[in-house]
């Protein structure tokens, strides 16, 4: 497991430094290979996204590619956002929370590959 859990965080980690998110590839690798309970994966993705973006933003920032006057109040509402999936998800049922977060992830995934290239 401990092979998982260094590829999982490596591969997570890369994806996240790209902007798209780690907990996209750290969460189904969580569900599929260890015993956890969707609201610990889900957890455990939160404390590992907290570093991962630190090292990200501090790579933006350096190269100019952060505008923080727009990214202020996303983050204000994101905070309260957090907070209120985080006491939904602790009170949802493990196997419907899991569903929940499938569906999210093949939703984002169907708009991926639908929408047009805007390059």
């Amino acid at each position: 497991m401990t092979a998982v859990l260094i590829i999982s965080g490596l591969v997570s980690g890369i994806i996240a430094g790209m902007g798209v998110g780690g907990g996209s590839i750290l969460v189904p690798i969580l569900a599929i290979f260890t015993t956890l309970s969707q609201q610990e994966i889900q957890g455990i993705n939160l404390v590992v996204f907290i570093p991962a973006s630190i090292a990200a933003l501090y790579v933006h920032k350096k190269n100019g590619s952060t505008d923080f006057s727009l990214a202020k109040p996303i983050i204000i509402y994101g905070i309260a956002g957090a907070a209120a999936g985080a006491f939904i998800a602790l009170s949802l049922d493990t196997a419907l929370l899991r569903k929940i977060f499938a569906g999210f992830i093949l939703l984002i995934g169907l708009f991926q590959l639908i929408k047009k290239d805007r390059s």
